[in-house]
């Protein structure tokens, strides 16, 4: 069985999430926003669970602000991102945002691609490569548990942005329709906002409506 506990803060508001399997005691912290994890690596000590791993849906500042703060108590986690947004792990304090704080550069311990299978536990996890809102911008899908770490392609009611430097709204779009061929009972757990599932965004949010009616 899976649990997951949520959190949010930072300067841009920002979700993490820690997925954790009761029975093998692993858990996995997906994310790191300025100032939000140290509360629930607190509660993985509580649970006596091994973080063992950051899996980051994509590099921009805001999720990965605390990764030092992550490895710091568990060293043995394995920092994950996609290898067109390492660049952004390597040098992130780039002129795009003035940040009041200095995040440490880092090179990932590996990287995720379309497609791959990573495991939590005995739970399998799909790695969905979703560039638009940053070129290697990933989701990271429980099929048997019906849960989808989404980042910042949909986030309840609306999408990530597409006007940075490196995102792109025809990537976004195309990126959207793969992620809503998943099952409508998927629960999303986004990157902003509060979480949902596909089936009420497909049903609800303007720019998921829009990208599935310009589908080619």
């Amino acid at each position: 069985m899976l649990t997951v506990i949520m959190n949010t803060g930072g300067i841009a508001a920002t979700n993490c999430f820690l997925i954790g399997d009761d029975v093998s005691k692993h858990a996995i912290l997906f994310d790191a926003p300025d100032n939000t994890t140290a509360a629930l690596l607190d509660e993985a000590d509580k649970r006596n669970w091994t973080v063992i791993g950051l899996w980051l849906t994509h590099g921009h500042f805001d999720h990965i602000a605390d990764h030092q703060v992550v490895t710091d108590r568990f060293p043995h986690a394995k920092v994950l991102i996609h290898r067109l947004d390492e660049p952004k792990l390597i040098n992130p304090n780039a002129a795009t945002f003035i940040l009041p704080f200095t995040i440490p550069p880092r090179k990932a311990d590996a990287y995720v691609e379309d497609n791959q299978t990573l495991l939590l536990g005995s739970h399998p996890v799909e790695v969905i490569h979703t560039p638009g809102h940053a070129p290697g911008h990933v989701m990271y899908h429980f099929a048997d548990d019906k849960l989808l770490v989404g980042g910042d392609l949909i986030i309840a009611g609306a999408v990530g942005r597409s006007d940075l430097p490196d995102s792109d709204e025809a990537q976004l779009f195309a990126s959207i329709r793969r992620v809503m061929q998943l099952s409508g009972d998927t629960k999303l757990l986004p990157g902003h906002g509060q979480p949902s599932f596909l089936d009420h965004e497909r049903h609800h949010n303007p720019y998921v409506q829009l990208a599935l009616r310009e589908s080619p």
